[in-house]
């Protein structure tokens, strides 16, 4: 995914991804990812979770804007609803 990503990017369109795995993630270093800590299969959050599927998808939309260094990985703790990084 980070190859495409960087394509895309370099066409002009800013993208964000969802890591599943911080560490084939960092491997890759795609121009930006958030990593929520949900198991494989449930990027976003589990079903009938609506409202924590919106506020992860809000805070991919936050990032999208504000991060700037290539290869950086956001994490999520969305248990505790607080993001370190």
């Amino acid at each position: 995914m980070g190859l495409i990503q960087r394509a895309i990017e370099a066409a002009g369109m800013s993208t964000i991804s969802i890591s599943l795995s911080k560490e084939i993630t960092r491997s890759v270093r795609p121009p930006r990812a958030v990593y929520p800590g949900f198991p494989l299969g449930h990027p976003i959050s589990f079903p009938g979770q609506t409202v924590r599927q919106l506020s992860t998808l809000r805070l991919l939309l936050k990032y999208l804007e504000e991060m700037n260094m290539p290869g950086t990985i956001i994490e999520l703790d969305l248990n505790k609803s607080s993001e370190q990084k």
